[in-house]
C-alpha cells in the first residue's frame, strides 16, 4: 500500500485476493495514517472508528458533522465541518463514498474484519461515540429546534443518528463524561427534538398518534435504552415519578421490559414505590410488553413480583399469553403456561384465543404447545366466526393447517359468519398447498358457496390465483360456471379484474359460457370493458360465441361502458367489430358519445366522433345532446372538441328548452360560457319553456362573473333577468 495516490492504493488493494497479505497491508496503511501527524492523523483514525463502529452506514454529511464536534462544547461550530474528500484523503484510501447511497464505507469487507480483530486500535470507541452524540444533542443549535411542528433540520444532518443510537453506544460503554452529558441532556429533555426521532422508529400497533411524543422524560429514555448507570443516577435525584406514564401511558419499567433490559428492570423493581403491573393507555402492563417482544428473562423477573397479574388483559382483552402466541415466542408461552392463573383458552374482546393468534402467525411450535392443554378449544370461532383453521388457511400457514386437520375436534369445512369456509380463504389468498391439504379431507366441499354465493373457484378467479384455479378445476364437483348471488361467474370476476391467465384457463372448459350475463345483464366482456381490462377483452373478443354488443338490463353495451370510463384501448377493440354499434343508446337514450362527453373522456370523444355512424347531436330521452351534457358537467375540453366538429348544433335545447349555454350558466361554468358565446349561432337570451334565460339562471345562482359575461354580450339585455 505504498502507492503515491488514493486511486492507486485502492487499485492495488482490489488486486489482493482471498485475504492473502491484507493484514500486513492494513497494518502499513494505518501506520501511514498515524504518521501524517496533526489533525490529519486524528481525523483519519476517527473516521475509521466511526465507520467501523456505527450502528448503520453513515451519510457523508453525518460523518463530516460527527468529526466536527468538540466534546463538551455547547456550541456546534459549522466552520469545523470538513469536506468528505478531505476525510477520504486523511484515510489513505481505506474509506470510499458510495455515490448512489451517499454513504461512506470501508474500502473492503476484510478491513472491517481486520479492525474487529484488533480492538486495541481504537481506545473506547463506544464511549467516544456516545460523548460526541450527546455533545451534539446538547448543543444550542439542536436545543433551539422545536419538535412540534417539525423544523427544517437540513443544517443538522447528524441529528437523526445521535437521537436513535446514542443510547445503544452508551449501553456498551459509558464513560463518566458521557454520563454527565446524558444527565445534562435530561435536565430539559421533555420536548427535545431527539424524542421525535427516537419514538418515530418504534412501531406501536394501535398505540395512538404516531406524531405524539410528549411527555417523555429522561427516565423513560434511559429505561428505553437500558442504561443502568444513568437510570440509577436519575432515581437517586428523586425528581422523577418512577410510575409516571409517557404520552402512551408507558412507565419507565414498561420500556425497560419491552426492550429486554434485565438490569434496568431489576433496578426499577428495587424501588418501593414502583408499580410493576401498571397498565398503559391501552391497558398493557410491563409483562404484556415483555411477552410481546419475547423477553424471556424479563418475563421471569416480572412473574416473581406478587403484584403482577400474569393473565391481565388489555383494553382489547388480549393477555400476555395472547401477545406471546401472536408473535411466536415459544419459550415465553411455556413460561406463562406454567402459571396457574393463566387461562390458555381465554378469549379477547373479539373472541380470539391465544391459539387463534398463534395460528394466524403460523408458529407451529406455539400451536402444538397450546394444543397440549385441555382448556384449549382447537375449533373455537371468534365473533366473526373465524376458527384457528380459518386463520391459518387464509395466511397460508401450511404446517399449522396440517396440525389442525389431524384433530378430530376440528371441522375442516366450518364457515365463518360470512359463510366463507377455510378452503375459500385459502383459495382467495392463493395458498395452493393449503388448498390441496384441505381438499384431502372428505368433509370439505370444494364447491361450497359463501353467503354471497361465491365458491372457492370464484374467490380464486376473482383474485387471479391461477394455480389454485387449476387445482380446483381438477375436482369433478366444481362447477366452473356457477354464478354467485349477483349472477357473476368465475369468468366474469376474472375478466373484470383483468386476470388474463385465469380467463384463458376457464375458457378451456366447455361448460363455461363466455357470454353469460349476470343479474344486471352484464357479460364478462362488459365487466372487462368497465374496468379497462384490454387483455381480457381481447381474449373474449376472439371468441365467436361472444356478442360484443350485448346490452345489460339498462341497455348499456360493452362499448357504452368503455366510452363512459374512458378506456380507449378497449373502445378501439370494440369499434373494430362490425356487430358493435357505436351510437347505440341505453334505456335513457344516452349514447356512448353522450356518456363520454358527460364524464369528460376527451380521448373517447375524439375516437367516437371519427366514426361515420355516430350522430354528434343525438339527444337522449330528455332531449339532451352530448354538448349539453359536457357543458352542464363542466367538461371544457370536450366542449371545445365538440364545438370544433362542424355538425354539432351549439344551441340545441333539451325537452325543457334549456340550451348548452343555459345549463353552463346555471352551474357557473365561466370558461364554457365564453366558448359558447363565441359562436354566432348561440343566443344568449334564449328562454327555456319557463321563460328563464341563461342570464337569469346565472343571476339566480349567484354566478356574478358569468352574469358579467352575459351582460357584456351585445345580444343580452338586462331586462332578461
Amino acid at each position: 500500500m505504498q502507492e503515491p495516490t488514493i486511486h492507486r492504493r485502492q487499485k492495488r488493494l482490489s488486486k489482493i485476493t482471498d485475504g492473502l497479505g491484507l493484514g500486513d497491508a492494513y497494518d502499513a496503511t494505518i501506520k501511514r495514517i498515524k504518521a501524517q501527524g496533526g489533525s490529519k492523523s486524528t481525523l483519519g483514525m476517527a473516521a475509521l472508528m466511526w465507520i467501523s463502529h456505527a450502528e448503520r452506514p453513515l451519510q457523508a454529511g453525518e460523518l463530516c458533522h460527527a468529526l466536527a464536534v468538540e466534546i463538551g462544547s455547547t456550541d456546534f461550530r459549522a466552520g469545523n465541518v470538513l469536506s468528505i474528500s478531505t476525510l477520504v484523503n486523511c484515510c489513505q484510501g481505506l474509506i470510499a463514498v458510495d455515490k448512489e447511497a451517499s454513504t461512506v464505507r470501508l474500502v473492503h469487507f476484510t478491513l472491517q474484519e481486520y479492525l474487529s480483530s484488533h480492538p486495541d486500535i481504537f481506545s473506547q470507541p463506544h464511549s467516544a461515540i456516545t460523548e460526541i452524540c450527546l455533545t451534539y444533542l446538547n448543543s444550542q443549535q439542536v436545543k433551539a429546534l422545536s419538535a412540534d411542528p417539525s423544523p427544517d433540520i437540513r443544517d443538522t444532518p447528524f441529528l437523526e443518528y445521535c437521537s436513535l443510537y446514542w443510547g445503544i453506544h452508551a449501553k456498551r460503554k459509558l464513560s463518566d463524561c458521557a454520563r454527565l452529558l446524558a444527565l445534562n441532556l435530561f435536565k430539559e429533555y421533555d420536548g427535545h427534538i431527539s424524542t421525535k426521532f427516537l419514538l418515530g422508529q418504534v412501531k406501536h400497533q394501535g398505540l395512538g398518534d404516531s406524531d405524539a411524543c410528549f411527555p417523555f422524560s429522561g427516565l423513560h429514555c434511559a429505561s428505553f435504552f437500558g442504561i443502568v448507570e444513568v437510570i440509577a443516577a436519575l432515581i437517586e435525584k428523586e425528581c422523577y415519578d418512577i410510575n409516571g406514564g409517557d404520552f402512551w401511558g408507558q412507565t419507565p419499567l414498561a420500556w425497560a421490559a419491552r426492550n429486554g433490559h434485565e438490569e434496568a428492570v431489576e433496578i426499577l423493581l428495587g424501588r418501593e414505590k414502583v408499580n410493576p403491573d401498571k397498565p398503559d393507555n391501552l391497558g398493557r402492563t410491563p409483562l404484556s410488553h415483555a411477552a410481546s417482544h419475547g423477553q424471556e428473562e424479563v418475563v421471569k423477573i416480572l412473574l416473581e413480583q406478587e403484584e403482577v397479574s400474569p393473565d391481565k388483559p388489555d383494553i382489547y382483552g388480549q393477555t400476555p399469553l395472547s401477545f406471546a402466541a401472536w408473535h411466536g415466542h415459544e419459550e415465553v408461552v411455556k413460561i406463562l403456561l406454567m402459571q396457574e392463573e393463566v387461562n390458555p383458552g381465554k378469549s379477547d374482546n373479539y373472541d380470539k384465543t391465544p391459539l387463534s393468534f398463534a395460528a394466524l402467525s403460523g408458529d407451529e411450535r406455539v400451536v402444538k404447545t397450546l394444543l397440549e392443554r385441555e382448556e384449549v378449544n382447537p375449533d373455537k370461532p371468534d365473533n366473526r366466526g373465524r376458527t384457528p383453521l380459518s386463520f391459518a388457511a387464509a395466511y397460508g400457514c401450511e404446517g399449522v393447517v396440517k396440525i389442525l386437520l389431524e384433530r378430530e375436534d376440528v371441522d375442516p369445512d366450518k364457515p365463518d359468519n360470512d359463510g366463507i369456509a377455510p378452503l375459500s380463504h385459502a383459495a382467495s389468498c392463493g395458498h395452493g398447498e393449503v388448498v390441496k391439504a384441505l381438499l384431502g379431507r372428505e368433509e370439505v366441499s370444494p364447491d361450497k358457496p359463501d353467503n354471497d354465493g361465491q365458491t372457492p373457484l370464484s374467490h380464486a378467479a376473482c383474485d387471479g390465483r391461477e394455480e389454485v384455479v387449476k387445482i380446483l378445476l381438477m375436482r369433478e364437483e366444481v362447477n366452473p360456471d356457477k354464478p354467485d348471488s349477483d349472477g357473476q361467474t368465475p369468468l366474469s370476476h376474472a375478466a373484470g379484474d383483468g386476470h388474463e391467465e385465469v380467463v384463458k384457463i376457464l375458457l378451456m372448459r366447455g361448460e363455461v359460457n363466455p357470454d353469460k350475463p349476470d343479474s344486471d345483464g352484464k357479460t364478462p366482456l362488459s365487466h372487462a370493458a368497465i374496468h379497462g381490462r384490454e387483455g381480457a377483452a381481447k381474449i373474449l373478443l376472439g371468441r365467436e360465441d361472444v356478442n360484443p354488443d350485448t346490452p345489460d338490463n339498462r341497455g348499456r353495451t360493452p362499448l357504452w361502458f368503455a366510452a363512459r370510463y374512458g378506456h380507449e384501448g378497449v373502445l378501439k377493440m370494440l369499434l373494430r367489430r362490425e356487430e358493435a354499434n357505436p351510437d347505440r343508446p341505453d334505456n335513457d337514450g344516452q349514447t356512448p358519445l353522450s356518456n363520454a362527453a358527460a364524464y369528460g373522456r376527451e380521448g373517447a370523444v375524439k375516437i367516437l366522433l371519427g366514426q361515420e355512424d355516430v350522430n354528434p347531436n343525438m339527444p337522449d330521452n330528455d332531449g339532451r345532446t352530448p354538448l349539453w351534457h359536457a357543458a352542464g358537467n363542466g367538461r371544457g375540453g370536450v366542449v371545445k372538441i365538440l364545438l370544433g366538429w362542424g355538425e354539432v348544433n351549439p344551441d340545441k335545447p333539451d325537452n325543457d328548452g334549456q340550451t348548452p349555454l343555459s345549463v353552463a350558466a346555471w352551474y357557473g361554468q365561466e370558461e364554457i360560457v365564453k366558448m359558447l358565446l363565441m359562436r354566432g349561432e348561440v343566443s344568449p337570451n334564449r328562454p327555456d319553456n319557463c321563460g328563464r334565460t341563461p342570464l337569469s339562471f346565472a343571476a339566480m345562482c349567484g354566478h356574478s362573473r358569468v352574469v358579467a359575461l352575459l351582460k357584456s354580450c351585445k345580444a343580452a339585455t338586462p331586462s332578461s333577468v
